[in-house]
Order: structure tokens, then sequence, then C-alpha cells
């Protein structure tokens, strides 16, 4: 090989080193890493996996395809490599002007010795991932993905050390966030970027029983915890997550929450109402009639309680006004044409409307769409509590959906994921907001024909238009196979656990870098609380142990665990009355 330019390091023979292999932990260090200060290398810093820092060259490449690489492998006298490699391991070489680092994807001997006494070629598929470039004065920048000097053939290959470790598996900057460890590495935390992971999106995927909410727990305290006046929404639809932020979150049971029917839109009041006879003819004209009457009556109340005080024109308001308005102004208008003879043709569905009406105002699970006596204009304390705005101590509000009716469920997620869009495009993003949505899957269905339209809609323009206002989102599945497209591929961040479906590991696959494939072979094998984390939140593709949490911060996800509670009969006929009673009065 040619002598090469000075910029350019090229590991050197040294003269000073010893040229035999240590046979106990096949370490070959004939060759001298002139990469390293000459202080390192006195004291032979040992990498991770226990390798001194002054080792030879590990192997050449020898294909090279893109940021694809192949390396023949050294071998020590007795036949094998000088270092132990595995799926995941983290190399470098020296390519022009930079330190190039990659990740082991793929290790093979094409052609196994027959015979103790034969030999053989191991190799070692690599994808690079970043570098860190060389200055004028040859002194090494930070980590950066993507790669600007690519290698040539023949080029050496060397272990990560613990320095590089450093360099490229965390985050700079004061926005980075604390949230495991590395698989790697076990003594080298592992951390992720507020920034980038935010605000980009993110999502948490993963098999039932993985990880995955004690996951979001982990990664949203962390945040909290260095940025404690942030705006948090959190879409609880088994009520799991209020004991485990008792401290910094304020739960909205269903008792509790508040989004009267006037906040909704056209579509939004139509699947409430209009629901059960959606699409015939009778549900065509009721929902038709609905749209005329809504419209009359928000005009109605800002001209009796608005107009003095606003600026707005009457004839501006339509019927996706975020105006209050009274049923029972609607109910007088239905009754109104009830009355006329010359609309007898109308009557059928004015009465199936009033009678639809008049049931769900009288149903208890609807209290916090149709209960109270008054109309009040409370958008913005709605929005307050919400949205966080004042923080108060509480930057996370959990909303709880369990005890919502499953027939309106996806409308009222609807009504929430629309209106922290709006008031990021009205606020022109001077309040950042994160929206988390458990069980995405239920509410953002990939197949059209299942779910609500508008609620994916919703979703959707956050996912695509989100960033530009200030409204991040983060989704958690065990489906990610069933997530609209849309929406899934706008996640730039992916915590990938445990995952034994093909068919949902090759649609998150679908949505990475190349470099990450690599990893995800490791799915199926990973432990609880064990996750592949790949996007731009993170510097490169790795594989981290989430922290631990104490018992008190651990959301109630646990599974019932049969063996015990069916040792003993504890369960008596007061303990059955009382769910009877709970189960009436749609109280939990």
């Amino acid at each position: 090989m040619s002598q090469s330019p000075t910029r350019f390091f090229q590991p050197e023979v040294s003269s000073d080193a010893p040229e035999n292999a240590d046979s106990d932990n096949g370490l070959a260090t004939s060759i001298f890493n002139p990469a390293l200060e000459p202080d390192q290398a006195q004291s032979g810093e040992l990498t991770p996996n226990g390798l001194d820092d002054a080792v030879a060259d590990l192997g050449r490449i020898v294909c090279i395809s893109g940021a694809q690489v192949i390396a023949d492998l050294r071998l020590s006298d007795e036949g094998k490599p000088l270092t132990k490699l595995t799926k995941g391991s983290l190399v470098k070489l020296y390519s022009g002007t930079a330190t190039t680092y990659g990740i082991v994807t793929g290790l093979s001997i094409p052609a196994p010795k027959a015979h103790e006494d034969g030999s053989e070629i191991m190799l070692a598929e690599l994808d690079l991932v970043g570098e860190c470039v060389l200055d004028d004065t040859g002194k090494e920048q930070a980590f950066r993905r993507g790669i600007s000097s690519h290698p040539s053939l023949d080029m050496p290959i060397f272990a990560a050390h613990a320095r590089d470790f450093e360099r490229v598996f965390s985050s700079s900057g004061k926005a980075r966030l604390r949230i495991g460890s590395l698989h790697e590495d076990p003594e080298r935390d592992a951390y992720i970027s507020a920034n980038d992971l935010l605000g980009n999106h993110f999502a948490l995927l993963g098999t039932t029983g993985s990880g995955k909410s004690c996951g979001l727990t982990v990664v949203l305290r962390r945040t909290l915890q260095e940025h404690p006046k942030a705006h948090m929404v959190l879409l609880d639809p088994h009520n799991e997550y209020a004991a485990a932020f008792a401290d910094c979150g304020e739960a909205i049971h269903p008792n509790e929450l508040e989004l009267p029917y006037w906040l909704m839109n056209s579509e939004e009041i139509a699947e409430i109402i209009v629901g059960p006879k959606k699409g015939t003819e009778l549900g065509d004209e009721a929902a038709a009639i609905l749209v005329e009457l809504i419209t009359q009556s928000r005009r109605s109340y800002f001209r009796t309680n608005m107009s003095r005080s606003s600026e707005q024109s009457e004839q501006t308001i339509t019927v996706d006004t975020p105006i209050p308005y009274a049923m029972r102004d609607v109910l007088r208008l239905i009754d109104d044409v009830m009355g006329q003879p010359d609309k007898r043709d109308l009557i059928g569905p004015h009465r199936w409307l009033k009678s639809r009406i008049e049931m769900l105002r009288a149903d208890v699970r609807y209290n916090f769409m149709f209960g109270g006596l008054t109309v009040k204009d409370n958008m913005a304390s709605i929005l307050s509590r919400l949205l966080r705005i004042p923080v108060n101590d509480k930057p996370l509000s959990i909303v709880d959906l369990s005890g919502v009716p499953s027939e309106v469920l996806n409308v009222v997620v609807s009504i929430i994921a629309r209106m922290t869009f709006d008031f990021g495009l009205w606020s022109q993003g001077k309040h950042p907001i994160l929206l988390v949505c458990e069980e995405a899957h239920r509410y953002a269905p990939a197949d059209d024909r299942l779910g609500f339209g508008p609620t994916r809609q919703a979703l959707a323009r956050i996912a695509k238009e989100g960033r530009k206002y200030g409204v991040s989102m983060g989704i958690v599945s065990q489906r990610p196979a069933e997530i609209a497209p849309v929406i899934l591929s706008q996640c730039n961040t992916i915590f990938a656990f445990r995952m034994n479906s093909l068919r949902d590991r090759e649609i998150v696959g679908g949505t990475l870098a190349d470099s990450a494939h690599g990893l995800l072979d490791f799915l199926p094998a990973l432990g609880n609380a064990e996750s592949i984390i790949v996007g731009e939140g993170v510097p490169i593709p790795q594989r981290v142990r989430l922290d631990q949490l104490s018992e008190a911060q651990r959301p109630r996800s646990a599974t019932a665990v049969f063996s015990e509670e069916w040792s003993q009969d504890t369960s008596t006929e007061q303990d059955l009355a009382k769910v009877v009673d709970a189960w009436r009065r749609q109280v939990r």
C-alpha cells in the first residue's frame, strides 16, 4: 500500500510491539494503532470486550457496496479470530480524512474446514453508520451520521475502544436524556436527544409484555426531570399510568373528563348522534338536518352572548366553528319543523333525531359530553387542563379513557388530537405539546374500512405537519402492522421491543434505514425492558437495557398472576354486589 497523505491516519507496524498473540484471550499485538495517544498505548486501555487498545487490525476490507462492506478477519496462529465479534459490535476504520464507524451485521465462515488442521476464512459484514471528520489540524470533530469519506479495498478494520464508545453513543449537548445502559457495554449510559426525539415523533413497538409501558414511563419521566415545564397529553385506554405519574401528572378520569358536544365538528357530532344509522337513507337525512340546525344554534348563541365583545361576523360562523350552542335549542328547532303541516315528509328523520339526542342526554356514560344544565364558553379552561397551560407543577395530563363508551372512544380521541393540533396552529407553536397515544392501532388502523376516519386524519395531520407548529406525537402499539402507514412512517425514532410476529418485524424494518436492519434480527430474542433504538433520537442504532423503575413508578400493566389468584377463594357475594352496582352506575 502506498504511503498515505499526512491527514490520512493509517496503522503502521511498531518495532516495539510483541510478535506473538496472547493465546489466552486471542489478542494479536504485533501492530500498533497510531490513532491512540501515546499514554493510551502504554496503558493499554481496555475496550468493553476486554481488548487492549493497542491491538492489531482485526482484518481487511474485501468487498464494498455503498455503506455496506465485508471484511476478511485476521486469525491467530490457532486459527481463531483476534477478537470475539458479534452482531451489533462496533468497529472502526480510517478512511481518507475521517475515522469511520461501522456495526457488525453478520458473521460467516463461507467454507468451514473439513479437518482440524485445515484452514478457513471468516468474514464480517459491516454497515458504516457515521464518522468523526478530521479538521485541518488533524483533530477529530464530533461524531456525525453518514459517510463522506468512503473506504477502499484492503483497508484494515479495528476494534472500537472505550473512547470510541464515548464519541459515538453519547449524545452531545444539554438536551440529552439518560434512559438506560448499552447492551454492548453495560457500564456505559445510553442517551437519547430530547430535541430530535420530540421534534420528529417517536414510536414504541413490541409484543404484549415486552416492556413498552415501562419504557414509555422511563422516556417521559426522564424528559420531565430535565424539562419540568413541558406540556404533555397521554391517552391512557386502560388506566395504567395515573399511579406511575402521581407526582408530576394530573389524571383526568371519565367522571372528571369534560369534552362538551359543542366542541365537536360536524363529522364528530354526526358519529355520536347518527352513528347507528350511518350510511342509511334515514341516517344521511338526519346528518344533513343536524348540520343545518347546529349552524343556526351556534349563530343564535353568538348573537345573544358574544356578538358585543367579538369582532367576528355572525355570517362567518359555520357548523365547525368552536362556539357554544345549547342542545335544547336544537331540540326546539326540531319541534318547530315537526309542528309545521307543510313539512310532514320531514317528520320521520326529525323525530328519530330528537329521540336519539334525548337518549344520549339521559345516558350517564355520556355526561362528559351532554352533562350540565347550562351552556358556558369554557373552551379556554378545558384546554388549560388538558394541555397543562399553565403547568402548575403538573406538566403531564393523563386522560383515562377506560370508562369512555367503546362506541365513541375514537370520537373522543379525534376531538383531543384535532384540538391539540389546532391549538398549535393558532398559537403559532409558542407552546410545544407532546401527544402520546397508547394502543395507537385502535385509533388509526391501517385498514381504511375500520375505525373512525376523522380520528385517523387528525393523527395523520399531526404526524405530517405537527412539527411545524410545535406539536409532537408518540405512539405505542403491540401491533405495528395494523397502524396506518402514513402515521408510522413519520415516526423518526423507533423503540423496538421484543417482537415475534414476522409481519410486524417486516413493517418496522420498512420504516428504518438499512444500517438498522442487522440489529432488528435480535427482536424475537430481546428480554423485557430491552429495546433496539434507531432513528433521529440516537446517534446510531443501538441495543439498550432501559432503566428499572421503582414499584411506585411502574404502570399498572402487569398480567394477572392466575396461579396465585386461583389458589384460594377470597371472593364473596358482597364483592360481586359491588361490581354489579359499579357496572350499573358506570362508576369505577
